[in-house]
């Protein structure tokens, strides 16, 4: 007797969607320490070679450190703390290089970086009052976005901030990210301040459209 040559199809319950229950693999890849460079703005890994720099830079203005766990302001004594924080495993810390002059001037990281399910967080971002709201700024934004969307795959970006920080909300909001709401009560701060921390984010779908935002801002710095 002749057997049909017809794969069978596979048992299942009743009511059970195989394509629903199939396992697919979309998490991000995690951050390396590599370098982001754009016309205006390289983000280098920081370093110990950029201690000079970015203290001149932090000097600048104390009050960039006002609501930061970790205020670089005061000199040389608060660089070892610094960098050693920095350089923790659990985040990925760039030193801000303004590209014409080759000089540190900021830091920022991806901290909170959760590949298994497709985050990481922008944030610990300073730069000095002279590259403030300037293409070195926006350009740095750009970098790590594209970064964490384009090549590492993430589904969100978050971006967090001091509630008392209008100013960090305010520039946030330029960027094109969504308000999510507030953590009341939330971090203690060195001074012994317990501070409410104001949540913002970028989906992947709505990368494109915050991409050409930033594009069109660094066209007209």
């Amino acid at each position: 007797m002749a057997t049909s040559t017809r794969p069978r199809r596979p048992l299942r319950a009743p009511g059970v969607n195989l394509a629903r229950t199939a396992t697919v693999d979309n998490s991000m890849r995690a951050p390396d320490r590599v370098t982001l460079t754009g016309r205006h703005v390289r983000l280098e890994p920081i370093s110990d070679r950029h201690r000079d720099d970015l203290l001149a830079a932090a000097a600048q203005d104390p009050e960039t450190f006002r609501y930061m766990s970790l205020d670089l302001s005061v000199g040389p004594a608060a660089w070892p703390a610094y960098l050693g924080d920095a350089l923790r495993p659990e985040y990925v810390a760039w030193a801000t290089v303004d590209a014409a002059t080759g000089q540190a001037v900021g830091s920022t990281r991806f901290g909170d970086i959760a590949p298994e399910h497709g985050r990481v967080e922008i944030g610990w971002t300073w730069i000095a009052p002279s590259h403030q709201r300037t293409a070195v700024n926006t350009e740095a934004k750009l970098l790590q976005f594209s970064y964490g969307f384009d090549e590492l795959g993430a589904t969100r970006v978050a971006l967090k901030t001091d509630g008392r920080n209008l100013r960090s909300q305010a520039a946030i909001e330029r960027l094109g990210a969504t308000r999510e709401g507030t953590l009341r009560r939330h971090l203690r701060m060195p001074d012994g301040f317990i501070r409410d921390t104001v949540y913002f984010s970028i989906l992947a779908e709505e990368w494109p459209a915050v991409r050409v935002r930033l594009e069109e801002r660094l066209a007209r710095s």
